[in-house]
């Protein structure tokens, strides 16, 4: 069953209670333990199942959205389209989805497969050399113009951030209490958001890690562009607040590759580019973290939808050069007897 009670039959009822892991491999000769959470078990593969089935399930609740009538619009680079067009689909509502050049073919071929209409942007925003202030004018135009269209506005939408108080306290469950560090990957900064006000509501002593992208624009200005999508945000979220993160980590796309290729060499976890992001940030810190400190990675989604890019050794080599020395012996080190 899954970790929200009230969505009742259905493939919903399998949102959230993913599981929590414990990694024994990843980072041999550290004295902390090292668990992840596998938000790919999600119905949709991804940690963003939980922020569209709450934010739809709102919406239907208040009237804002009505089932067989509606048409939701929202921006997405992927995860977020999948999770919206499989409970679109359940709840009987047209969904549209718009997307831009770097959003992965199989994600936009899923939302199709649903049901969705995917609409592509292909200019940049002049400003900020971005998609993603082309894609939200887009979505405004469509809500403006659509009879009965709502935006779920993940970027901006309490409820996203609400859906990961479940998030937070199923890990807390899971380790009785006892949680140290917590690595989090941002882009909305619903899940930041969501799992920083749970603890601090619940006066839980753990310190949060916010993982950023190089490029990102949340907690400075970016620096290069990021190729990788749904890590990091080109714009400040409405859901960011000050405070949310005791310490912020920025990693580069090499480095959310190379932390994805060691996963999977590791712990045979093949997991998206920003699990690959948290993974580097943790490996960064580890020599600060006290012994015996449970320390929990939430990992968002899962690495099928990245076999052309971060799993690719000529994408790889084609923007990075030959760096596969950075992983190519881990497979070999914890190899059991």
């Amino acid at each position: 069953m899954g970790g929200y009670g009230d969505v009742g039959p259905g493939v919903l009822s399998t949102v959230g209670a993913t599981p929590l892991v414990e990694l024994t491999r990843l980072l041999p000769g550290r004295s902390f333990r090292t668990y992840a959470k596998l938000e790919a078990a999600n119905p949709g593969g991804s940690i963003k199942d939980r922020s569209a089935y709450v934010m739809l399930a709102d919406a239907i609740r208040t009237g804002a959205v009505v089932p067989g009538r509606s048409v939701v619009v929202e921006s997405s680079s992927g995860n977020l389209g999948i999770g919206l067009a499989q409970a679109c689909r359940y709840f009987d509502l047209r969904f549209i989805c718009v997307v831009d050049p770097r959003t992965n073919p199989q994600n936009v071929a899923i939302m199709r497969a649903y049901g969705a209409e995917v609409q592509t942007v292909t200019d940049r925003d002049r400003t900020t050399g971005e998609y993603l202030p082309v894609r939200i004018r887009r979505v405004r135009e469509l809500v403006a113009t659509l009879p009965d269209a709502y935006c779920p506005d993940q970027y901006a939408n309490p409820r996203n951030a609400w859906a990961h108080r479940t998030t937070m306290r199923e890990i807390v469950e899971a380790l009785d209490g006892r949680l140290h560090y917590l690595f989090c990957a941002t882009s909305s900064c619903g899940t930041l958001r969501g799992c920083a006000e749970y603890a601090a509501e619940h006066g839980l002593p753990v310190r949060i890690v916010a993982v950023d992208a190089e490029g990102s624009a949340i907690f400075r200005p970016p620096v290069g562009r990021r190729l990788i999508p749904g890590h990091g945000a080109a714009v400040l979220p409405g859901l960011f607040r000050p405070g949310l993160a005791d310490e912020v980590v920025h990693v580069s796309d090499l480095d959310c590759l190379v932390g994805c290729r060691r996963l999977a060499a590791r712990e045979a976890i093949l997991a998206g580019g920003s699990s690959g992001a948290v993974v580097t940030a943790l490996d960064r810190l580890g020599d600060r973290i006290p012994a015996g400190a449970n320390c929990v990675m939430i990992l968002p989604d899962r690495g099928e939808r990245y076999l052309d890019t971060i799993y690719d050794d000529g994408w790889v080599s084609t923007h990075f050069g030959d760096v596969a020395w950075r992983w190519r012996d881990d497979a070999v080190q914890t190899a059991p007897c």
